[in-house]
Formats: C-alpha cells, sequence, structure tokens
C-alpha cells in the first residue's frame, strides 16, 4: 500500500510576505503551528536573537525559551480553541557563550483568525522600563528648563545692577585697597554672568542644520581630550564605518559628545597617574528602536564608556539634573546640557555604571 506524501513545507517567501506588517512593530512577534515550529519571525525577533529569519524559522520556536513548558501547554490550548488569549512572563535564550544570557519578557498568545497557527508577542520587560524611564527624563528635562530658564533671568537683572553699581564705586575709590575689593565684585559677577548665558544658551541657541558624520564628530572630540590629557591616557576607537551621515547641529553634537567624554577623564585622573586610563568611543547600528513613543527602524547607538571608579552610588540617579556634580569645583551643567543637545535631536542619554566600568549610551534616529 502506497503511504500518503508528507504535506509540503509552507512556503517561506509566502509567508514573509502575508506577515510583512509585523515587521513593522517594535515588539517581537512570530507566528507560531500548534507545535511549536516558527512559521514567521518579525525583524524585532531576528534582532534580539542576532539571528537570521531563516535561522529561527528552522528550528522549533519554544528551544529559544529557558524554560518553555508553560508557553507549550498556553500556545496548544489557544491553538484548540480553549481561550483566545493568555499573557505570561518567560525567559527568552539568546545565542552566546556558555548557552547565551537570558531575556526577560512578557509573553502575549493570541488566536489568529482563519489559521490553525497563534501569534506570539514578546515584549522585554526592561524594554518597558526603558520607556517609563525616558518618559520620566523627557518629563525632568522640560521642568528643569523652565526652572534653569526662571532662575536664570531672576538672577540676570540683579547681577547687572551689582556690576554696574561696583563700576560706580570704583570710580568714586581713592583707595588701592579698596579697588581690589571692587575688582572681586565685578569679576565675580562676570563669572555669575557667564554661568547664567551657559544655562540660557541651549534654549535660545538656533540649530545650525547639516549632514552629520558621527565619527567626525568622534575624532574632533578625541583629539581635543588627547590634547587635554596627552599622558597616561588612551582614547580608543570602535566605529562601525557603515553608520550613515544624519541631519543635525554638528556643533552641539560635539559639545554634547565632548561633555560626557571630559567628564570621563576628569573621573580618571588617578588612573591617568598611573598611566593605564581607558576612554572608549563605539558607534553602531540600533534596529527597531523605540525613542519618545515613537519607533524608528535605525538608530545610531553611540558608546562612551571609561574604565574609572563609577558614577557615585548617591548622584546616580540624578546625574543629568542641573548643578548635580559628583566632582568638587565641577558646575553640573555638563550632563545637562549634553542631554538638552541629544533630546533636540530627538535622541536619548543612558548610563550604566559600576566600578572599573562607565557606560554612556546615546541613541539618535538614524534616516
Amino acid at each position: 500500500m502506497r503511504k500518503s506524501a508528507s504535506p509540503p513545507a509552507p512556503d517561506a517567501a509566502a509567508a514573509d510576505a502575508a506577515y510583512a506588517a509585523f515587521d513593522h512593530l517594535a515588539t517581537l512577534v512570530a507566528v507560531v503551528s500548534p507545535e511549536g515550529r516558527c512559521i514567521f519571525a518579525n525583524a524585532s525577533f531576528e534582532d534580539v536573537l542576532g539571528l537570521s529569519r531563516r535561522s529561527v524559522q528552522r528550528g522549533a520556536l519554544f528551544d529559544w525559551f529557558v524554560d518553555a513548558g508553560t508557553l507549550k501547554e498556553t500556545v496548544a490550548a489557544v491553538a484548540r480553541n480553549e481561550f483566545s488569549t493568555s499573557r505570561m512572563e518567560t525567559l527568552l535564550r539568546r545565542p552566546g557563550p556558555g548557552g547565551g544570557d537570558a531575556l526577560p519578557v512578557h509573553a502575549i498568545v493570541t488566536q489568529m483568525d482563519g489559521t490553525p497557527h497563534v501569534l506570539l508577542e514578546l515584549v522585554e520587560i526592561e524594554q518597558q522600563t526603558r520607556q517609563d524611564r525616558e518618559e520620566r527624563a523627557l518629563e525632568q528635562a522640560k521642568a528643569n528648563k523652565e526652572l534653569i530658564r526662571n532662575l536664570a533671568h531672576e538672577i540676570k537683572n540683579p547681577l547687572g545692577g551689582i556690576r554696574g553699581a561696583a563700576q560706580l564705586l570704583e570710580m568714586e575709590v581713592e583707595s588701592r585697597a579698596l579697588t581690589e575689593y571692587t575688582q572681586v565684585i565685578i569679576n565675580e559677577a562676570d563669572r555669575l554672568q557667564a554661568l547664567v548665558d551657559r544655562l540660557l544658551a541651549p534654549h535660545r541657541k538656533p540649530h545650525v542644520v547639516s549632514d552629520v558624520n558621527i565619527h567626525e564628530v568622534c575624532e574632533r572630540v578625541r583629539s581635543l581630550i588627547m590634547a587635554e590629557f596627552p599622558k597616561g591616557l588612551k582614547v580608543a576607537r570602535d566605529y562601525d564605518v557603515s553608520i550613515p551621515d544624519f541631519r543635525g547641529d554638528r556643533e552641539q553634537l560635539i559639545q554634547a559628545v565632548l561633555n560626557i567624554a571630559h567628564n570621563a577623564a576628569q573621573a580618571l585622573q588617578p588612573s591617568i597617574a598611573a598611566g593605564d586610563a581607558l576612554i572608549t568611543l563605539r558607534t553602531r547600528i540600533a534596529r527597531q528602536v523605540t525613542l519618545g513613543k515613537q519607533r524608528y527602524r535605525l538608530a545610531l547607538e553611540l558608546h562612551i564608556q571609561d574604565n574609572g571608579p563609577g558614577v557615585p552610588e548617591s548622584i546616580r540617579e540624578h546625574i543629568f539634573y542641573p548643578l548635580v556634580s559628583g566632582r568638587d569645583g565641577g558646575s553640573g551643567l555638563g550632563l545637562t546640557l549634553a542631554q538638552t543637545f541629544v533630546q533636540q535631536h530627538q535622541g536619548t542619554i543612558e548610563c550604566e555604571s559600576e566600578p572599573g566600568r562607565t557606560l554612556f549610551k546615546i541613541l539618535i534616529p538614524l534616516p
């Protein structure tokens, strides 16, 4: 008796075309058979696993989870129409040495009309946390801007009066010793005036928009840092030269990166004296990035990393606030201005810090 032929494998190209709309989602989406075979995986799924769609589709999707027992039962139950949707938290295993690291995700399993397959959507728990953090940072930045502008204007008016009165007083006094005192008043008034101008500058300076090459920005910052710290500090480069130019304000971005790199160099003073200080400038392309509730297909990811002592834990959550500094004599404006300039490019700055490693990550959308 002749055995019946096994059903043909689904056309991968046809599946890609049918589910192409899922590639526009920032969350991880896969179409799965009741047995766990991956019919389709979207671009975000590829990006997080670091594998091509074909590699993901070759095996059972459950193989990519640390403990897939509950997920298997849920997918089968939804496929049998026992319920239309179900949610759970699980761990997605990513390829890497020693079995890779596990990514905590929130899984949503949903029925699909007209097909026995089910839709599996994974939301990175860290991504949700990051989005909440970005929203808080944007709200805080708006509050900071308003506070800074009001404070600066309140300081500016009496400051001009103090300086003018000191100048008039200097014209009247004949004693050289008293003239030195009036000069102290004038010089300190000028110093505060410069500080106020720095506070107001990012809010009133117009954009000089042009094509920006991020590696030209990095090289300019590197040359400035190396000129100031010629011995004991190495500034390493790890560039992805395929990153395209984008529209932006080159000078603002140089200032933003320079502020972060200069802070790193200041924190590395003991290591510079010992000759083992290191700052690394690294560029990469990030895919399917959500910034400020808007999704971008591509984004620039710029890392400024140092091997210093780390950001003090007491100020770690507030380092982007104005006038917060972990260094004696610091103005506490460098990171505030850097954040402002990056946000004006629809981007964001994140910080990770521990003793021996501090990483500032700048994300800016690409065309």
